[in-house]
């Protein structure tokens, strides 16, 4: 997209008129021929002219008249009145006005002789603007004098000649800003604008010393003594100081300014070394070298150099050093040296104190360009470098050191602006080291290289910093270097492309790699180097294509692919050949897109990159076969369909015309795909084929263009006929959009239709004109219904839709314009408004907009009114109104209209809460106005009068809505409070209620709660009020639901009018006395509506209500701060103190709502904070947050009542500050102090106090850490390294240091006495989310170091929680290399023998404590440990505690997870020698354990038995199941396997089977020939069949028959029971009845499930005869269909979906109908059941069963490939039509089939059914019950039963003549004809009873009946052509 650069806005000359009169005059003369007299007559006629385009052009010819004049006898006087006019009006023009530049070149083309009067004209009327300007005009002048400065060289001079009175000005300017800014607190667009004006004059300043520096150094010298200058530079000099040290003042200018102080310096000394000592003095903050300087000027830097200054001034003095001095080439002199290495010491030192994420940015910039001005004065011209600069900046200087640690802390900063420098830092730090020693031109040779690469090389790849450093290793030395280093590097980052956070880093680094490999490989030129390249980057590409997960892939996609074709087009080819080589159907692991998949991936990329040319005949781009794509257009991955539609639409040209072939692709894919369940999907279809459809559009411009062009009169038929093909596809397209749009139609369906109808009336309109593809003309006017009808859905995003489609419609198709069915509609809207379902309101909002438009409205509202008997008089339109005013009038009539209905029903509800509930809520009303007000332009309305009154009522009906529903939604628990009763006698206890809750509520919260009275003897008194409302023969029934809707929804409404009101209308104001500013609502109104939120907000405690003000009130905070009203702009500041003032004060009998999460208060504070502008100082969140912390931090005089009332409060508002996203970066300084405060309010004793503090400590975490992206707990991503954590948050570094320290302290257990102490979980739990970096020196000031003593001694607690955090805490303390002694320095530890004294607490903690150092150990390193550590010997000397010897059964078994860690994998830690003699001690303890010799006395073990039997079994399926060769135990394998599934607790059963199930599985995917592995043997066997019929507990049950399955999948088990074996029949028996009883366990249901389906397909195969077999053929039918049905368990879905698949081809498909004809009919029934499931994965699991069909039976159009789920359901029932006719069973098929159309659900009571959904009031359910199917769509299902039905009765009539003869066949036809006439006829009865337009008012029904209609009629029709 090219966007236009922004032109300056042209205006004209605007002089007041007495000046005008008087140049017009003095240049008005004579006639005469002479140049001055044309040129003054020439800016006469400009200065008379208005038009600002033509005056430019009159300057430029004036320029060109000046130019001309020659020295002979020019008209003196009249000269001067011509340079005079052009020098005012140029210092009169507004800045950037191009009239300013055009007389600026005229001036600057006088000639030589003329340039001294010029000068002096122009220096007049600047000196005049200078003399004596009012305030509000500096802006102005400053302006004109920095206009003087760019590129003018007259106004150069001019501002040299005046130069003191220029400086004397800026000085002025800038000390009036100063004293202004005081003043402007809370006004923040005044305050914005004064500090761009600050800027403008600093700027400017600066701009007038250095280009007059040559006048300022000759005032200086000239005049020793003391000067008129030398004051003036001095109160500069003050100027910029006082903005430097005032924090008041934005970071822009306060960096300015910084600049300014060195510019003047250096003006005023030189560039000797001089100024290098005075900048390094004000750097120090000492006075020592300011010696050299003036005395004036000294005086003015020792105040500069005070103690107390912020630390931002060091900053930008050092920015403005480095940018105001010049550092290119050789140093002038040591100062100059001592400078460049003092400025990043300064900035280092300001790292640790800074909080502000802004000035981060900051210091990271200003070192980025110090790195760059040291690398430029290493470049100078062949100066030999200084020593000292040499040793300093090269690699491994202590400098480097320091700047490299900084780099570590910052790669990962939350602004990407300071992560961006730190990379450029890198690599200047990097050429830096290069510099000071160019001999090290090879990195190999060069240590500190290799070292650096090495250690970036080992972190963690979830280290966003490492990409961009390795990118640079890459640039300065090559990709080959590092591919050296690190073969595995390509496939390594191609794995990190799954994860989004890393894939742009990752796919950086991968291009920066694979470009220079390119390069290195090219410039070696050998003959095939691409061979090698393609091998590098483009194969393990194809890999990860083919064989991930498609959510892994996505980014590659997005990010990777298109880099690699851009760098090497020609790979493309290399990439098809080696797809294509791949079998068709290797689709890869479950959920991969297989080679097909990748092949699109690739094409697509490639297209849409422009590799690929578009299509030619049948092949695209001659690579790929055409049915390819059809294939992938219908897969059953999403990603694959999205790709393959992504070829086709994405084109590199825009006007590329889109050939027939893609249309007929998109005929293809769009039928099967409109029905897409995922949003992603959804949204990419539709952006993809807007794509191909603006081609489209592009394209027959094009052509038509060319048609009118071209003379080939082939070439124009060519055309002719690209164009009438896009006329009959478009046509197409629409046509099946809209007729898919029918009651009934899924809701992704219609969304997914509109989206695209849309997107056509967009890009090509509906019009029936004579346009070139007049689409409207296929809109029939039932297609506008549907879409009418759509707005009634209960989906929003389908409302919007239709309402936007039916604006673009032909007005003749929607008919709105007809009075009769505007009265419907308008009919439907009003009742619809009134409806007690919330998004009906929705409806009749949408319904309104539409009608609004229509002209006749108001005739029609005003016959509503009178047939409702309402006064109303719509307001008279002109004659003749223009759209607009029609608009208007309707608007206001439709609101007048509502207006007047609501105040009514405000005033029923004021006299009776329930009757209004139940007869007119009244929030309905209230929605529509909002939604109409927000279609109406405000700025330009007629009416106004009117409006104001209308704005008037409309508030005040606000107000008393609010007043009628607030006592509901501001009790203490209005949900708890109203009983949730539906029977009609509760509505007496209900009125009770509602006068019980008054608000009288107090804030009783800490004290006591208060309960509502009760009222024995009142119930008589109390039924007066019970409200029969029988008004006009309706009985309504109120629930208490309908209350408490009622009530805050119209909360919600009140809320979002006013916002609207507030934010949307013109305000009325007058600022002082100038003038008034029109408007419809006044600032008194916006005030009120504040103090209403104000109270809603302090006082609400329903959630809904208080939550829905705050949307209303942010909108209204918004409106304050952009409004031109002064007071109006205070009142945020002002209410905020007063809010601060009113929680420090607040004590239980406050008015302040204080519930346990303080209500609406937080969102109140953050409401009016987040109006803050965030470009300001942001002095409001300052202040609120320092106040809030001081609340927050408990003291010790405060545990009073009337203390922790506001401790709780600010904890709860700090909580909501922080999770505010709006106010971003901003509150990132106050997150230490809020940790501090969430940790220190652990310690509190009042419960609120805690409770807040734990909320506000959650916050914080994500806060600091992120969001948790994925479900573990402690995963990498969400952690930080310790030295970036105390760099940003350097004060948490001695509290959690002291608080650790403390909280260690209580954990000694000696005592057995437990201690908690109460922040020590959470201390660690901050303390697990931090780990060292590899990058930390030893010597880092803020290292990990100190806090891990006090880790260790926590694993002492008594509690096991607080064991188990410490050892979580302590591993990420320690770094990889450290791990094998801390671990042997932990076990030395633990006692060697059992004595009296043992601390099993002590024990536990440290065995914990080497588990997870260890385990760690093994995830992060991938290598052994390293030899001679000792820790297998120290295991082996401390075997006791794995032994009856050890008494405590926990300390047993977490020994043994420590030797399972070291023992159980494959490939240990340790070496073979220690491994194998630890295996042999504990196979020995093994042996003696209770698990094996089972004794009495260990099932009595007590707490923690489990977990130690449990420890004690993983070691013996090491030995037994995982690696029993390594264990050398194949003796004991069976015995010890025995043991495990005889073993009388569960869980050690459960584990067995688990290991046994894992190990069979790895076996199942190594193994291509199936054999039983030799470690099942028949013992383990026979127990395992035992197991299976006798296991009681239904998980191991489920286990065992899940093995079973496994193990049968491979050959015939036999089936034993001890010593009896079982035959096929009884097993199978027996499974069934487990099957049939165990539906309350879904695991065991499925095991069952699989296993008796495996048993059966054998038993099928083996063609097993006789009763026995059918019986149980019957019943395994039977259970498969009741699993597939609708409200079985996703899980039990699955199961019956792959058994159908599994047995698609020997049981549904086969020729010999093995299960009966009528078992098969109804398996395929269940499949077809599951084809349309709503849950998308049993769908798909369904559709697989096309792969399994024997290829004959499916039909030419299908492939055997996997495709999507509707595409299944097509092809399954024409599969099954011809095997009805392979079978030989047409007429039973028939009558099957016809069976399906007619639908099972009801059998012979339509009547009642009828009567019974008559009957039932819709109002009584305010939310529809039941669990829908969203996905699948009955109303498809019919049309696709009925198609297959007639082409099976035709194929039938041509093949028997006789028809049906068989009696029972046609007894079931006069059956079905029975029950299909009683359906019609019941519908059709209900459909008529239903009221006017059933399709809003009752759409469910309305749906379900037009449906059962449909039915009934098409099954009657197919069994009279039987007949």
């Amino acid at each position: 997209m090219v966007v236009k650069k922004k032109t300056a806005r042209v205006e004209a000359v605007v002089l007041d008129e007495d000046k005008l009169h008087q140049l017009i005059a003095s240049l008005s003369v004579g006639g005469g021929e002479d140049g001055v007299r044309q040129l003054a007559q020439t800016l006469q006629s400009c200065l008379e002219l208005t038009e600002p385009v033509q005056q430019i052009q009159l300057v430029q010819k004036a320029g060109s008249q000046l130019e001309a004049l020659s020295e002979e006898q020019p008209d003196g006087a009249l000269l001067d009145a011509c340079l005079h006019t052009l020098s005012l009006v140029y210092t009169s023009l507004q800045a950037k006005n191009p009239l300013r530049r055009a007389i600026a070149s005229a001036l600057a083309s006088v000639p030589v002789w003329l340039q001294e009067r010029a000068v002096n004209r122009l220096s007049a009327c600047v000196s005049d603007c200078l003399s004596d300007p009012a305030a509000d005009r500096y802006p102005h002048v400053v302006d004109s004098v920095a206009a003087c400065l760019d590129g003018f060289a007259l106004g150069e001079r001019c501002v040299n000649k005046l130069l003191p009175e220029v400086l004397q000005f800026l000085h002025k300017g800038l000390s009036e800003y100063l004293h202004q800014n005081s003043g402007l607190a809370g006004r923040h667009i005044a305050q914005a604008q004064l500090m761009q004006s600050c800027l403008a004059a600093v700027k400017t300043s600066m701009l007038v010393i250095q280009r007059s520096q040559e006048a300022v150094s000759a005032a200086l010298e000239a005049e020793q003594s003391h000067c008129e200058l030398e004051d003036t530079l001095s109160s500069l000099l003050g100027s910029y100081i006082h903005i430097l040290t005032d924090e008041e003042f934005i970071q822009s200018v306060q960096s300015t300014a910084g600049m300014a102080v060195v510019l003047l310096i250096r003006s005023v000394i030189g560039c000797g070394d001089e100024v290098a000592s005075v900048v390094c003095s004000l750097l120090r903050s000492s006075a020592q070298g300011l010696d050299s300087a003036p005395q004036w000027l000294k005086q003015r830097c020792e105040g500069l150099c005070t103690s107390g200054r912020p630390p931002g001034v060091s900053l930008y003095l050092c920015h403005g050093a480095l940018a105001m001095l010049s550092w290119k080439g050789a140093l002038p002199g040591p100062q100059w040296e001592q400078l460049l290495l003092l400025v990043p010491d300064t900035l280092l030192d300001l790292d640790v104190s800074i909080k502000e994420s802004s000035t981060a940015m900051v210091v990271a910039r200003v070192l980025t360009l110090w790195s760059s001005a040291a690398l430029d004065c290493l470049q100078g011209k062949n100066q030999p470098c200084p020593p000292r600069l040499q040793q300093s900046l090269s690699g491994g200087s202590e400098l480097q050191q320091h700047l490299l640690e900084h780099i570590y802390s910052h790669w990962e900063h939350p602004l990407d602006g300071v992560r961006h420098q730190t990379r450029s830092l890198f690599r200047n730090l990097l050429l830096l080291h290069q510099h000071t020693d160019p001999s090290a031109s090879d990195p190999t040779q060069d240590s500190y290289v290799t070292e650096l690469t090495q250690s970036l090389l080992g972190l963690e790849w979830h280290m966003r910093g490492k990409y961009g450093s390795l990118g640079c290793l890459v640039e300065l030395y090559g990709a080959r270097y590092l591919l050296n280093i690190q073969p595995q590097l390509p496939s390594c980052l191609l794995g990190l492309m799954g994860d989004q956070t890393l894939a742009p880093y990752a796919s950086d680094l991968l291009e920066r790699l694979f470009v220079s490999h390119r390069a290195q490989l090219a410039g070696e030129a050998t003959e095939d180097w691409m061979e090698p390249w393609h091998r590098t980057w483009v194969t393990p590409l194809l890999q990860v294509l083919c064989r991930a997960r498609l959510d892994q892939t996505t980014y590659i996609l997005d990010y990777f692919l298109p880099k690699l074709l851009r760098c090497s087009p020609s790979s493309l080819a290399h990439m098809v050949q080696a797809l294509q080589d791949r079998p068709p159907c290797s689709a890869g692991p479950s959920g991969s897109r297989g080679a097909l998949g990748a092949l699109m991936t690739c094409l697509r990329a490639a297209r849409a990159q422009g590799v690929v040319p578009s299509s030619e005949e049948g092949l695209w781009g001659g690579l790929v076969p055409l049915s390819l794509l059809q294939q992938a257009l219908v897969h059953k991955h999403d990603q694959v369909r999205m790709d393959a539609l992504g070829l086709v639409c994405e084109s590199h040209r825009s006007t590329e015309v889109v050939t027939s072939q893609e249309m007929d692709l998109i005929r293809h894919f769009l039928p099967p795909n409109l029905n897409s369940q995922s949003p992603g999907v959804r949204q990419q279809t539709v952006s993809l084929l807007k794509k191909l459809l603006c081609r489209m559009k592009d394209s027959t411009l094009l052509l038509q263009k060319r048609l009118i062009q071209e003379r080939d009169q082939e070439q124009r038929d060519r055309d002719q006929q690209t164009l009438h093909l896009y006329k009959e596809f478009l046509r197409w397209v629409c046509v099946r959009l809209l007729e898919v749009l029918l009651p009934g139609a899924s809701f992704s369906k219609c969304l997914m239709s509109l989206h695209l109808l849309c997107v056509l009336g967009q890009l090509f309109t509906f019009s029936t004109g004579p346009d070139v593809f007049a689409l409207g003309e296929v809109v029939t006017s039932d297609h506008a219904q549907n879409v009418l009808y759509c707005v009634a859905s209960n989906f929003l995003e389908v409302k919007q839709l239709a309402s936007t489609l039916l604006r673009q419609l032909p007005p003749s198709a929607v008919g709105l314009q007809d009075q009769e069915r505007m009265c419907g509609v308008l009919r439907a809207a009003l009742d619809l408004s009134t409806s007690t379902r919330p998004f009906d309101s929705v409806s009749a909002a949408h319904l309104l907009n539409l009608l609004l438009h229509q002209p006749h409205l108001s005739q029609t509202l005003l016959h509503c009114a009178r047939e409702q008997g309402l006064d109303f008089q719509p307001p008279s339109p002109p004659p003749q109104p223009s759209g607009a005013v029609t608009l208007e009038l309707n608007t206001l009539a439709v609101v007048q209209f509502l207006l007047h209905c609501l105040q009514l029903e405000v005033s029923k509800a004021e006299s009776s809460l329930l009757q209004a509930a139940a007869s007119s809520p009244l929030y309905g009303r209230a929605h529509c106005i909002t939604a109409v007000l927000q279609h109406l332009n405000t700025e330009s309305l007629s009416r106004t009068e009117q409006w104001r009154c209308l704005v008037s009522e409309l508030i005040a009906v606000c107000y008393r809505m609010s007043d009628v529903v607030s006592p509901v939604v501001q009790s203490s628990s209005p949900e708890g409070l109203i009983p949730m009763d539906t029977d009609s006698e509760t509505s007496a206890g209900l009125q009770r209620i509602l006068q019980e809750i008054q608000p009288r509520d107090t804030n009783d919260f800490f004290t006591s709660a208060r309960e509502l009275d009760t009222h024995p003897g009142d119930t008589q008194t109390q039924t007066t009020h019970t409200p029969s409302l029988d008004t006009g023969g309706e009985g309504y029934r109120v629930t208490a639901q309908m209350v408490l809707v009622c009530c805050w929804r119209s909360m919600k409404e009140v809320a979002m009018l006013l916002g609207q009101l507030c934010q949307s209308l013109p305000l009325h104001y007058t600022n002082g006395s100038s003038h008034t500013h029109t408007g419809l609502i006044t600032e008194a109104q916006v005030e009120g509506v504040g103090l209403y939120f104000r109270q809603q907000l302090l006082q609400s405690r329903h959630r809904g209500a208080f939550e829905l003000a705050y949307v209303g009130f942010v909108r209204l905070t918004d409106m304050l701060c952009r409004s031109g009203s002064q007071g109006l702009q205070q009142l945020p500041a002002r209410w905020l103190s007063e809010v601060l003032e009113e929680v420090k004060s607040s004590d239980p009998s406050s008015k302040l709502c204080a519930t346990r999460r303080s209500a609406g208060i937080p969102f109140y504070i953050q409401a009016l904070l987040s109006s803050e502008p965030k470009s300001s100082s942001c002095s409001l969140l300052k202040m609120t947050m320092r106040e809030l912390i001081a609340l927050a931090m408990p003291s010790a005089n405060r545990n009073t009542d009337c203390s922790t009332v506001p401790q709780v409060h600010a904890l709860n508002i700090l909580r909501a500050l922080y999770r505010d996203t709006r106010l971003g970066e901003n509150i990132i300084p106050f997150v230490s102090d809020g940790l501090q405060a969430a940790v220190l309010g652990f310690t509190s004793p009042v419960w609120a106090v805690r409770n807040s503090s734990t909320l506000l400590f959650s916050t914080l975490i994500t806060r600091i850490f992120g969001v948790k992206r994925g479900k573990d707990e402690h995963s990498k991503k969400n952690r930080m390294t310790g030295r970036e954590f105390f760099t940003r948050f350097p004060a948490l570094y001695p509290f959690l240091l002291n608080q650790l320290e403390e909280a260690a302290a209580t954990v000694e257990s000696d005592s057995g006495q437990v201690k908690l102490h109460p922040s020590l979980f959470l201390l660690l739990l901050v303390l697990s989310r931090l780990y060292p970096s590899p990058m930390d020196g030893s010597s880092s000031p803020l290292g990990l170091a100190p806090f891990m003593p006090f880790i260790i001694r926590c694993g002492r607690s008594a509690v096991y929680r607080t064991r188990e955090m410490a050892a979580r805490a302590l591993v990420p303390f320690v770094l990889v290399t450290q791990v094998p002694p801390t671990v042997h320095a932990l076990l030395q530890e633990l006692p060697s023998e059992p004595g009296p004294r043992i601390q099993h607490n002590h024990i536990h903690g440290t065995l914990l404590q080497v588990l997870f150092l260890l385990r760690s150990y093994q995830t992060d390193s991938h290598r052994p440990l390293p030899a001679g550590n000792g820790i297998s010997e120290a295991l082996r000397q401390r075997m006791w505690l794995a032994s009856r010897q050890n008494s405590c059964v926990v300390t047993r078994g977490a020994f043994l997870d420590v030797l399972v860690c070291l023992c159980g994998p494959k490939i240990s830690l340790l070496d073979d020698s220690d491994v194998g003699h630890l295996r042999q001690e504990a196979l020995s303890v093994l042996v003696a354990s209770d698990l094996v010799t089972s004794d009495a006395s260990s099932s009595t073990l007590g707490p923690g038995s489990t977990q130690y039997l449990l420890s004690l079994a993983r070691v013996a399926l090491s030995a037994s199941v995982e690696i029993p060769e390594l264990w050398g135990g194949a003796r004991l394998t069976s015995q010890l396997l025995q043991s495990l599934l005889r073993c009388p607790q569960y869980e050690v059963r459960e584990l067995a089977l688990e290991g046994v199930l894992r190990r069979l599985q790895e076996e199942e995917e190594e193994e291509e020939e199936e054999r039983r592995p030799q470690w099942l043997d028949e013992t383990t066997l026979s127990n395992l069949t035992s197991l299976a019929l006798h296991e009681r507990h239904p998980q191991c049950l489920a286990k065992v028959l899940t093995v079973l399955s496994v193990l049968s999948s491979s050959g015939e088990l036999q089936w034993r029971d001890g010593v009896k074996i079982l035959s096929q029949e009884e097993v199978l028996l027996h499974l069934l009845a487990l099957a049939h009883n165990s539906a309350h366990s879904v695991e065991l249901h499925c095991a069952a499930l699989t296993l008796v389906s495996q048993l059966m397909v054998q038993m099928v195969n083996s063609n097993a005869q006789g009763a026995s077999a059918e019986a149980c053929s019957a019943q395994w039918g039977a259970l498969l269909c009741s699993c597939c049905s609708e409200e079985q368990p996703m899980e039990v879905k699955l199961a019956a979906a792959k058994v159908l698949v599994d047995c698609a081809a020997s049981v549904l498909s086969s020729p010999h109908l093995p299960l009966g004809l009528s078992t098969t009919v109804s398996l395929w029934r269940s499949l077809f059941t599951l084809l349309q499931d709503e849950d998308e994965e049993v769908r798909d699991s369904a559709s697989d069963f096309i792969c399994k069909v024997p290829a004959p039976l499916l039909g030419t159009d299908v492939a055997a490939v996997s495709v999507c789920p509707p595409v299944a359901l097509h092809s399954g029932v024409g599969l099954l039509c011809r095997l009805f006719e392979l079978w030989g069973q047409e007429p039973a098929g028939v009558l099957a089939l016809t069976e399906w159309l007619l639908g099972e659900e009801e059998e012979g009571d339509d009547e009642a059914v009828a009567d019974e959904a008559s009957s039932l009031d819709e109002e009584d359910f305010l939310f529809e019950k039941g669990d829908l199917n969203l996905w699948a769509e009955p109303v498809q299902w019919v049309k696709l039963l009925h198609g297959h039905l007639d082409s099976l009765i035709l194929t039938f009539k041509q093949t028997q003549v006789s028809g049906i003869s068989e009696p029972d066949q046609l007894h079931q036809i006069r059956t079905l004809s029975t029950r299909a006439r009683a359906k019609a006829l019941g519908s059709q009865q209900a459909l008529d009873s239903l009221p006017a337009l059933p399709q809003f008012s009752c759409t469910m029904e309305h749906a379900r009946l037009v449906l059962r209609s449909q039915r009934a009629a098409l099954a009657l029709e197919v069994l009279e052509r039987l007949r």
